[in-house]
């Protein structure tokens, strides 16, 4: 019984020495690439670095425990940070003490929301984000995160506000302004990044290149020639602290922590599903949301801002070995012994280090590919994609996603609004009725018309039925009998059953039976409630259309 509760009960049971080597070894490169990876996340959304080493480290415990993924490394992530800075800035100046304060609290917000759905099993939920809304939203957040940081990669002021436009302007006007040598840094850095990536990819390029520049920086005294550094990095564990809380503020970042807790949760949950599927077992979506809401809660009295399982570290973290949850455990540990004891290495990592750290690790976050095949199989879904992608790019992360969603439930309600219905015909060599469009050869009835409607009927879409079927009598005015079949209809509401009901008594007038084949059982439990079954129960049996024609 505790083990549906507690997952991390069932892998410790069974836990061997085989489990704890692919754990340590998978823990240890997972933490060697996490943490200058923690410090660039952090920087990206507004806070102090050290706070990206915070949140890499209460968290990943609690998930480890509570969460349904073995394989899944939860930490901070890219798209997570910077809807944080882009919640969080428009009420207080990034760094300041305010700043970091409403973080912690969309934290604790982003955790209790999650718990919350996990908790009622409203896991479902987060289906209503259709795949392109996601897709068109992560390439514009990609390509909003790699221009955030060119203020650090060319070492000049740029706005820390305004859309994508307003920044490459601002850059460009300043070009003159650029800093050579951190440039030179950040520019190498990414170079260094993307070798080692494609040429070595079993050793972190992050650690290399937080090695390298820091040592550069070090010999040649470049933060006297202008180079920004991370300068003195706090050390010891964080403190218990208690997220200050007030009615105004929570109101204020609601919004923002609602868009957190779904994409931070879709972002997890799709790749813990991937990586699952390999090792052959299955993920609890609503148990995934326990697990995250529990660590963003706990993490939130830990100075640590909201995390999510990471696309880039998870992959790593399975390919390199680790067996179950104790891998992340391992991490944990390994952040809170540089907490404690080497935090004075990073005094004088760049800047501009960070910057390249994350410009590559969001690149592959753009998805060309996708785009390309939306359109080719489903123009609508392609327009959504792209909607959803502009909206984003052009105004605010939070009005791009928003946008994207309302845009999808348009999409949805046009689709069933206006569902696909056919006139069939019947095939003799087959025994089957189909599509006359597409199937010419089909036979069709004297004076008979044969209806398909291939959608649930609702208020919606009851009038287009209505209006097809006067088309097709205006063009078979000698139609005495109507056969709909209902095969694919799996639900009606009450409009839509009196609506037809009242289009059946009409079409009597006119001397046109109207008949049903193919009907479901819960639709045949909807209309004996509305009195079918005394009015027309001897049209409404038929199991079949060959059974009504003949």
């Amino acid at each position: 019984m505790l083990s549906k509760y507690v997952p991390s009960v069932d892998w410790l049971k069974r836990y061997n020495g085989m489990d704890f080597k692919g754990d340590l070894i998978a823990g240890l490169i997972v933490a060697i690439m996490l943490i200058p990876q923690g410090m660039a996340y952090a920087m990206l959304a507004g806070l102090p670095p050290v706070m990206g080493l915070y949140a890499s480290t209460i968290p990943l415990i609690i998930y480890a425990l509570l969460g349904s993924s073995r394989q899944l490394a939860v930490g901070p992530v890219a798209m997570v940070s910077l809807l944080v800075y882009s919640g969080v800035s428009t009420l207080a100046e990034p760094g300041s003490d305010q700043f970091i304060s409403y973080a912690l609290l969309l934290a604790l917000m982003v955790g209790v929301i999650q718990l919350a759905m996990g908790l009622f099993k409203l896991g479902f939920l987060v289906n209503f984000l259709s795949h392109a809304v996601i897709s068109g939203f992560t390439s514009a957040a990609a390509i909003i995160i790699a221009l955030s940081q060119l203020s650090g990669l060319l070492g000049i002021e740029l706005p820390s506000k305004g859309n994508v436009l307003e920044l490459l302007t601002e850059a460009v006007v300043n070009l003159n302004a650029v800093h050579i040598q951190t440039v030179a840094l950040g520019i190498g850095s990414i170079i260094i990044l993307i070798l080692f990536k494609k040429y070595v990819p079993k050793i972190p390029g992050p650690l290399v290149v937080v090695v390298a520049t820091s040592l550069a920086v070090y010999l040649f005294n470049l933060e006297n020639e202008g180079v920004a550094i991370v300068g003195d990095v706090p050390s010891g564990l964080p403190s218990l602290t208690l997220p200050s809380m007030s009615w105004d503020s929570i109101s204020a970042l609601l919004p923002i922590a609602l868009t957190i807790a779904f994409v931070g949760f879709m972002e997890s949950v799709a790749v813990a599903k991937k990586l699952a599927a390999k090792e052959g077992y299955k993920i609890n979506s609503n148990q995934e949301l326990n697990g995250l809401g529990a660590a963003n809660i706990v993490g939130s009295f830990f100075s640590a801002f909201p995390v999510t399982g990471g696309f880039s570290r998870s992959a790593v973290n399975y390919q390199s070995g680790a067996r179950t949850g104790m891998a992340t455990i391992i991490t944990a540990v390994m952040i809170i012994l540089t907490l404690l004891f080497f935090t004075e290495w990073f005094y004088y990592l760049p800047q501009a280090a960070l910057a390249a750290i994350i410009i590559v690790a969001v690149y592959g976050l753009i998805d060309v590919k996708e785009a390309v095949h939306l359109f080719k199989v489903k123009r609508i879904d392609g327009w959504t994609l792209a909607v959803t992608f502009f909206a984003t790019l052009l105004t605010s992360i939070e009005t791009g996603i928003l946008t994207g969603i309302v845009f999808s439930l348009v999409v949805f309600i046009w689709r069933s609004a206006y569902p696909h219905v056919a006139e069939l015909g019947y095939l003799e060599q087959e025994g089957v009725y189909r599509n006359i469009e597409r199937f010419p050869e089909a036979k069709t009835f004297p004076n008979t018309i044969i209806f398909r409607i291939d959608e649930a009927l609702y208020f919606a879409n009851i009038a287009f039925l209505e209006n097809k079927l006067e088309k097709l009598l205006d063009k078979k005015p000698d139609t005495n009998r109507i056969i709909l079949d209902f095969s694919a209809v799996n639900d009606m509401d009450a409009v839509a059953i009196d609506e037809l009901d009242e289009l059946i008594q009409e079409y009597d007038d006119y001397g046109v039976e109207v008949n049903i084949a193919n009907m479901k059982g819960p639709v045949k439990d909807l209309v004996k409630k509305a009195g079918w079954y005394d009015k027309y129960e001897d049209r409404i049996q038929y199991l079949s259309i060959n059974q009504c024609v003949k």
